[in-house]
């Protein structure tokens, strides 16, 4: 075994303490040492020279003597496993196969470290490596797993099995995991002594030594049991057992008395055989010394003092055993008996007779009477008032029992007359001032006596100070309790009784809310229905219990408010349904990323117009249909909108068909699966049937024309069969079987369908039977399709394996991807097995296994695969590489569209982060140019860079359609003349004007900088969106225009001069003359404020504007010239500040990232090796720019000068 020690972080700043001296005189760094760096020998200690001698290279000298040795955290153990015995053999796998596997499993489970190695002598060397506890767990699992494993028995004496088990089986699994065995002890009611252990012989071997060695330790211990009267027993084991605890120290003999307890007479001995024969001949001494001089006496002692004789824990009798050696015998607490026995030598019978009465006598019980509704009070809040008396006299218990009227105490005879007296007299005081008075109402009020939350009846106990008890809902009860001061009392009592009359007379109204709208009523933290109860104070209202279902809400109140309560509820109700009219519109998959618009623009702005709430199906579900909700007509608003966006998209047709309403839920099937097949097999055509009960005949599908007329056709057809005689049959088979029947784009089973005429229904991937088939149409078409389906299903049944030749090279095209291709084969054709030769060897056999239609479909495939790639040619596509990544399309999904529908791989070049510029001469080696430059020179300088070459891989024909479609991606730029004065309110307020047309025509819309004052505005995309955007944004152009005049013509203004007597007559109340005025001509009229006469009115230029540096000011003469005097000198107090501000900025600071640029002082030491002559240059340099330095004269000069000294860190020597 050898052992390797890691060396961690934390480990060696831990064996590292031994430096801490030398480590703080190194880091304690105060301000003089900033100056005064450490030494090289104090920052790095020096390693002990060689010793000259044994004893000086036991104790190295310096700080390195102090660091403690490092413990190995990891083992490693090398276990050999020979030939004979190894479980796993093949030579020609070693490293592969089910052996590597199990050392993998045991690396997992253990932690452990695992290495094999073959032996000369095809033996199995192991090597573990890792902590000890996880090394010792792999051997086990190795020995169990690895080796052959062998058993053997050994019997021990059934009475040492505890002994190899040893406390709590730790002994047992510290034995197997030594050995590497595995140990079976026979179970306790088990009669045999024989042990089986299963391992290696070697460890048998081991696992059987052990267990004989603690037999043998066993052995030399013995076992006696000796049979005493129980009543002698107190005696043997003397007072509070000393004297036995004595035996057993002298002895070392353990001694086992049973407990007075236990019924048992035997005294049991373990120990030493020389040993525990002494302690059994002094016990048997003690026995029979005891049986000639004892003698009993037998008194009555009342049954309630026993206990008192008896004492806490027994100690009372073994006092008395203690003073007088005498035995006291009390009879178990089941028997009825009251006499005691003493059983002891006569002259001291009497001695311990007295203590016996003395005990029984010392304690008394007594009971006070006392009203049991009273009790609590004497009790008091948190038992405050007991407390008092408990405290004083702590040997005194005092019991309390329900519905007694009466208090029992118990303890010493004088304390409890004490604490008699006390009780009494408060027994007394509260019968005094205290009163109680029950009352009789129906238990249905009482919740509501209560009060939410215990509202109500707190405020009564509060205010009237008494306690009030209202009987558990549970127990019926009509009774109340009031207990308290008599006023108070009477006073609670009123109330209750008013407010029960009152409940008496209230109406209770049930009120049916469907229970899907009780959470909205309630509202996010109960914010409504605050409101209602706000609203209507003096209403209880009760919701159910969410669990139990129901739709009932229970008011209660006075009768009008609850009448009133109720309507209003009811209005809120029927508003809450109005918008909950929900709408189902199935809208085609690809188009649900065009109806939500980019970043949710289309979607949001439907709901916000239609007030509606819109839900999605996820991105990843196979769900088509989008779900509105709101007020009906809002609803159909929206699915207008929804339907019209798939229709602009595509060309979606909408046909209505008439159908009987009877035949719809036949027509439909269970869970929608008739229905569902006819759409998936018409290219995935809607089918909307009416709602049912609506009466309604009409049918409508939508979808491209083609599939609606044939969806058409299919549902008229079945339609028919249902009224004249439908017929179905379900079929069974596998689910991997269902799309070798199917067949490649529906062939087979269109077949089938073509030539019995009845229609064939699989499942889909949501329905839980997957392996049922439905057959439907006329009796003598199912059959015939049933017949036709069950011979397929038979052929499916019958396995075959069949064999192929493949070409080597064409193999990694079968196995990339983790054998895509295979797996596509297997899932289209029946579950066929294809298994090609193991990488590495040269063999071109393929191994096909399967039903036999699907190995010969399989074939075919393979076949055509390997024609398309002995067929496939690589062609070049080159498109700079700006446009590449709006060619891949978000998450490359145009490019995937590419690769599906023409069937070819395409690779985009690597990105060229930063190109070389095309300009840079070649490099010259001793005047020539370089070999690389020849190459450049010779090269055309109109070739495609690297990095815009797309690669393109298939089939000729198909990779020249996909370049073509990759070149239609590429993104075309086209100019719009739009005036600059527009551009603002096109890009509009924080650019949401175009991005709203950016994403409708997604195209992307560049507008010129300002400050070039351009006309020209940019818009790149696919050829096929430029038009539309282009007249889009003209569009919008014409309607700003028309805006922009429509603005000069309300820009006229107009200044009339009225007395502000006037003024509040021609606003009117609350503003409703001047607001009509203002509505009816469309014009916006202000007022002057009331201490207006002093103000003046400031308007600056707005950007474009001829003059851009003119500010208007209007108001009465004086006050204008004030303000532009005032403007005036905060232009030229700005001005000044700014000319400072330029003069300041030549002296500023460097800024940070030019100061981090500067050399790091770095870590300092004095006396380095390496330090010799460095002062000299120092000085030197220090010199220098004093010499620099010294023509500085002004203010801001000398600011400079010590920026120069504080960045370079020479401040104090200079």
């Amino acid at each position: 075994m050898s052992s390797v020690a890691v060396l961690t972080q934390e480990s060696f700043a831990e064996h590292r303490s031994g430096l801490a001296q030398q480590q703080v005189k190194v880091a304690a760094l105060n301000s003089e040492e900033e100056n005064d760096p450490p030494t090289y020998k104090d920052a790095f200690p020096p390693l002990p020279e060689k010793a000259a001698c044994l004893e000086t290279a036991q104790e190295p000298a310096g700080a390195w003597s102090k660091i403690r040795p490092i413990k190995a955290s990891v083992i490693t153990q090398v276990f050999h496993v020979p030939l004979e015995e190894r479980k796993y053999k093949d030579m020609n796998q070693f490293g592969e196969g089910e052996q590597a596997k199990i050392c993998l499993d045991i690396m997992q489970k253990t932690g452990a470290h695992l290495e094999l190695s073959l032996a000369k002598d095809q033996g199995l060397s192991i090597m573990v490596s890792g902590k000890l506890e996880a090394v010792m767990k792999a051997r086990k699992e190795i020995v169990a797993r690895l080796q052959t494993q062998a058993s053997a028995t050994v019997a021990i004496p059934k009475e040492h099995h505890r002994f190899v088990i040893g406390k709590n089986g730790e002994k047992l699994q510290d034995l197997e995991l030594k050995t590497a065995t595995k140990i079976q002890i026979p179970r306790p009611d088990d009669p045999s002594n024989q042990i089986k252990i299963t391992g290696t012989k070697e460890g048998i071997e081991k696992a059987r030594h052990e267990i004989l060695l603690i037999s043998a330790e066993q052995d030399k211990r013995a076992v006696e049991r000796l049979d005493v009267d129980k009543v002698y027993h107190p005696f043997i084991a003397g007072p509070f057992n000393k004297l036995v605890s004595e035996i057993m120290q002298e002895t070392g003999t353990r001694i086992n008395i049973p407990p007075p307890s236990i019924n048992k007479t035997e005294i049991v001995f373990t120990g030493e055989k020389e040993q525990l024969a002494q302690a059994v001949a002094r016990i048997k001494k003690i026995y029979e010394e005891k049986k000639k001089k004892t003698t009993t006496i037998a008194v009555e002692v009342k049954k309630s003092q026993h206990k008192y004789v008896i004492g806490p824990k027994g100690n009372s009798l073994q006092e008395i055993l203690e003073k007088t050696g005498v035995s006291v015998e009390i009879p178990p607490t089941d028997s009825s008996s009251e006499t005691v026995i003493l059983r002891g030598e006569p002259e001291k019978l009497g001695q311990a007779l007295t203590e016996v009465y003395a005990k029984a006598n010392s304690f008394t019980v007594s009971s006070v009477s006392a009203p049991s509704w009273l009790h609590r009070f004497i009790i008091g809040k948190k038992g405050q008032n007991l407390a008092k008396i408990t405290q004083q006299m702590p040997k005194v218990h005092i019991e309390f029992t329900e519905g007694e009227d009466k208090i029992t105490l118990e303890g010493p005879t004088e304390d409890v007359n004490v604490a008699q007296e006390q009780i009494e007299v408060m027994v007394k005081d509260l019968i005094n001032r205290m009163d109680y008075v029950e009352i009789s109402v129906d238990h249905k009020f009482h919740r509501h006596l209560i009060g939410k939350n215990g509202a109500n009846i707190n405020r009564i106990k509060d205010q009237y100070k008494v306690s009030v008890r209202i009987p558990p809902d549970n127990e019926k009860s009509n009774l109340i309790r009031i207990e308290g001061d008599p006023q108070g009392v009477h006073q609670a009592k009123k109330e209750l009784l008013e407010l029960a009359s009152r409940m008496e007379n209230e109406r209770t109204k049930d009120l049916i809310i469907e229970q899907r709208f009780h959470r909205t009523i309630i509202g996010q933290k109960g914010e409504r229905i605050r409101e209602i109860r706000d609203k209507f104070p003096e209403v209880i209202i009760n919701f159910p219990d969410p669990a139990h279902k129901s739709d009932i809400v229970q008011l209660r109140g006075p009768k009008n408010e609850v009448e009133k309560c109720t309507k209003y509820m009811q209005k809120m109700v029927a508003d809450l349904v109005e918008n909950s009219f929900s709408i189902s519109v199935p809208i085609f998959k690809q188009f649900h990323k065009n109806i939500i618009g980019k970043g949710g623009a289309n979607i949001k702005k439907i709901r916000e117009e239609s007030n509606t709430k819109i839900d999605l199906p996820a991105e990843n579900s196979n769900s088509e249909t989008i779900i509105i909700t709101g007020k009906r007509a809002n609803c159909e608003a929206a699915r207008h909108r929804i339907l019209s966006i798939q229709k602009e998209l595509a060309d979606i047709t909408e046909v209505e068909v008439s159908i009987p309403s009877k035949l719809h839920n036949s027509l439909i099937g269970a869970k929608g699966r008739f229905i569902r097949s006819i759409m998936e097999e018409c290219g995935g055509v809607h089918i909307h049937f009416p709602t049912e009960g609506s009466g309604s005949d009409t049918v409508t599908i939508r979808g491209p024309a083609q599939d609606v007329e044939k969806a058409k056709k299919q549902l008229l057809h079945l339609a028919e069969e249902k009224q004249t005689k439908s017929y179905t049959v379900d079929l069974r088979a596998k689910p991997e079987y269902h799309k070798f029947l199917i067949g490649k784009g529906g062939g087979n089973i269109r077949k089938v369908r073509d030539n019995t005429g009845a229609r064939i229904i699989f499942p889909t991937s949501e329905d839980k039977d997957q392996e049922l088939i439905t057959i439907m149409g006329t009796e003598g078409a199912v059959r015939e399709a049933q017949k036709e389906l069950e011979a397929l299903i038979k052929n499916l049944d019958n396995v075959v394996e069949d064999s192929m030749v493949v070409d080597p090279k064409h193999h990694r095209h079968f196995v990339i991807r983790r054998g895509q291709v295979l797996r596509e084969i297997a899932d289209e054709y029946g579950g066929v097995m294809v298994s090609f030769p193991r990488s590495g060897t040269q063999s071109d056999k393929v191994t096909l296994k399967g039903a036999k239609d699907c190995v010969e479909a399989a074939k075919k495939r393979i076949l055509e695969i390997i024609e398309d790639l002995e067929a496939q040619v690589t062609i070049e596509c080159t498109i700079p590489q700006k446009f590449h990544r709006s060619i891949m399309g978000p998450k490359g999904s145009r490019i995937q569209q590419i690769t599906r529908d023409y069937g070819v791989q395409i690779k985009f070049p690597d990105r060229e982060e930063n190109p070389a510029p095309a300009t840079e001469p070649a490099m010259q080696e001793n005047g020539e140019e370089s070999g690389e430059g020849k190459e450049a020179k010779e090269a055309d300088p109109n070739s495609p860079k690297k990095c815009d070459i797309i690669i393109i891989s298939g089939r000729r024909e198909k990779c020249e359609a996909a370049k073509e479609a990759l070149q239609a991606l590429v993104p075309v730029t086209t100019e719009v003349e739009v005036p600059f004065d527009l551009h603002r309110y096109i890009i509009g307020q924080k650019g949401s004007g175009i991005r709203k047309m950016m994403d409708e025509f997604e195209v992307n819309i560049q507008v010129p900088a300002p400050e070039l004052r351009s006309d020209v505005i940019s818009i790149t995309g696919l050829a096929a969106n430029l038009d539309r955007a282009k007249a889009g944004l003209l569009e919008r152009v014409k309607e700003l225009q028309a805006e922009q005049e429509d603005r000069a013509l309300r820009s006229f203004k107009l200044t009339v001069t009225v007395d502000p007597k006037y003024h509040p007559k021609i606003i009117g109340r609350k503003g409703a003359v001047i607001t009509q005025i203002r509505t009816e001509h469309e014009v916006n009229i202000q007022f002057p404020d009331k201490d207006d006469d002093n103000q003046v009115d400031i308007r600056f230029p707005q950007s474009g504007a001829s003059d851009p540096n003119c500010v208007t000011v209007t108001g009465l003469p004086d006050n204008v010239e004030e303000a532009i005097d005032h403007i005036l000198n905060l232009e030229e107090e700005y001005l000044a500040d700014v000319v400072d501000n330029e003069a300041m900025q030549v002296y500023m600071k460097p800024s940070t990232h030019e100061e981090s640029k500067a050399p790091s002082k770095g870590f300092v030491v004095r006396d380095a090796p390496w330090a010799a002559g460095s002062n000299e240059k120092l000085c030197n340099a220090e010199t220098g720019w004093l010499d620099l330095t010294t023509n500085i004269s002004t203010k801001a000069e000398n600011r400079y000068f010590y920026f120069l000294t504080d960045s370079f860190g020479w401040k104090d020597e200079i």
